[in-house]
Formats: C-alpha cells, sequence, structure tokens
C-alpha cells in the first residue's frame, strides 16, 4: 500500500436507510479491483438478517455481503457488536458474534466494553489489510447518545477516520439534511466529514449544481457524486452459491456507479 492511501474511510448516513450499505459495498468491490485487499467494517447496529460465520458466529448479513464483495470470507470482526431483538422488549448483545448477555428494555449497555471490543476488531483488520471500509448505523447525529454512539462519530474521532455522509434524495429535502447533519456534529469533530454522496436520484444531475455549490460554500464538503436509482435485488438470508449471486450484483451496480461517483475523489481521502 502506498504511503499516501488511506487506511479506512466512513460512510455515514444522514438517516437509516439512505444506501450507505450498498455505497459501502460497491465502493469494496472498486477497491479489490484494483488489487487491494479490503476488509468491511461495522462498529455496530441492529441486524434484521443475520449470516454465521465459519466459526459459527452470527453478524449482520450486510457485512457479509460487503465482504464477499471485497473478494474476502465474512468474519466476526467485521461487525464486532451485534444488537439482536429478542422477546418481550429484550435485545441481545453479541459480541465477536456470540451473545454475552440480554439487555431489557429502558437499560443501557456497557458502552465502554463494547467500544473497546469494536476497536480491537478494526486495529486487527487494519493491520492486516489495505484498506477498512466502514459504514456507520442510523444517523450520527442522535444528540442523546453522541458521545456513546459507538458505530459512527465515536469511531471516527477515536481512530481519525475520514467520514462521507450518504444522504437519500427520495426522502425530500437533501441539502437541508445534508447540511444540518453537519451543522449539529459539533465543531470540533466536524474536520473528519469530507463530503457528501447524494443517492437515489432520478433526472438530470445538473439541476442540482445550486445546492452542490451552496453546500459547499457553507461547509467546505465535497459532492463525491450522485448516484442514480438503482433496483438492487441481494438476498437477505444465506441462499445456495450466495456469495457468487452477490458478487454478481455489486459488480453490476458497481458498472453503473463508476459513472457517477468520485472514486478517485474518494481514494485521495
Amino acid at each position: 500500500m502506498g504511503a499516501d492511501r488511506m487506511k479506512s474511510i466512513m460512510f455515514l448516513g444522514t438517516s437509516s436507510s439512505s444506501g450507505k450499505t450498498l455505497i459501502s459495498a460497491v465502493y469494496c468491490r472498486y477497491l479489490h479491483d484494483k488489487g487491494l485487499s479490503v476488509a468491511p467494517f461495522k462498529a455496530s447496529g441492529i441486524a434484521p438478517h443475520i449470516h454465521k460465520s465459519d466459526k459459527n458466529r452470527i453478524m449482520n448479513m450486510e457485512q457479509a455481503i460487503q465482504a464477499w464483495a471485497s473478494g474476502d470470507i465474512p468474519e466476526q470482526r467485521m461487525n464486532p457488536v451485534l444488537f439482536k431483538p429478542g422477546r418481550s422488549k429484550t435485545v441481545g448483545i453479541y459480541i465477536d458474534g456470540v451473545k454475552e448477555y440480554t439487555l431489557s428494555a429502558g437499560c443501557r449497555p456497557d458502552n465502554g466494553r463494547l467500544l473497546n471490543s469494536a476497536l480491537e476488531a478494526f486495529d486487527g483488520l487494519s493491520k492486516e489489510y489495505d484498506e477498512v471500509v466502514c459504514e456507520g448505523y442510523g444517523s450520527p447525529i442522535d444528540m442523546n447518545l453522541y458521545d456513546d454512539d459507538i458505530a459512527n462519530m465515536r469511531m471516527v474521532t477515536e481512530r481519525d477516520i475520514p467520514a462521507v455522509l450518504v444522504s437519500d434524495i427520495e426522502r425530500g429535502g437533501v441539502f437541508a439534511v445534508i447540511y444540518g447533519t453537519w451543522k449539529l456534529i459539533p465543531e470540533k469533530d466536524r474536520h473528519h466529514l469530507k463530503g457528501y454522496i447524494i443517492n437515489r436520484f432520478r433526472g438530470d444531475e445538473s439541476v442540482l449544481k445550486d445546492g452542490i455549490d451552496k453546500i459547499e460554500e457553507l461547509t467546505g464538503l465535497k459532492c463525491f457524486g450522485v448516484a442514480p436509482y438503482v433496483n438492487v435485488d441481494l438476498p437477505t438470508e444465506d441462499v445456495e452459491n450466495i456469495d457468487d449471486i452477490c458478487v454478481s450484483e455489486i459488480d453490476r451496480v458497481l458498472s453503473i456507479m463508476k459513472e457517477h461517483i468520485d472514486f478517485e475523489g474518494l481514494d485521495s481521502l
């Protein structure tokens, strides 16, 4: 790996379901195609769909898909902390793919331990791979959780990871939510935010120019692309040849995104 290359990047969503999972997977594939070894990473999150690793430990299916896109085998360090909803308003806390304890509604987890587990996993991957492509969870500006939110800005600040926002234009108010996210990030942490990607756009990108220029004027954030709306068909549970199915679909999406996302600009962060 060249000295001028990044070791990691974080894709943060301006909301849940902004498309950061797919953007992360596509970027993993892009780096893999350049001949780099790549590891996906999500410090923590709630998993509606899970995958069992070769060590029979569970992890988020999304990071498994990103691992296959990276040309790698999914393993639990790629998703070291997992929250799995259970019955009667309980949540199972999994660390390194193994259930550690159960939380009842209203209780908070041991965030110190969870953070240490996430940092240990990230550091291990960073030593073994050329690049670690990180994905956040939900929004990075839930102010009541900010200091303990290990999936988003806490991870970014602990390891000085350059971050790129992903925002879904279909929800409306895309420039307001990009600016609002930047504004609500504490000023001392804003330098970690390098830019944004507008996702799921339909139409002529030129109509967005005034908004893109205004966001750069207000925040200094660079637009790394306007990704078009793409129908994506990825498995949500283990099926036969799931790795081949996922790689084929990510390859298809990457071929489209190369025309719309500034991958070289992301490389330079």
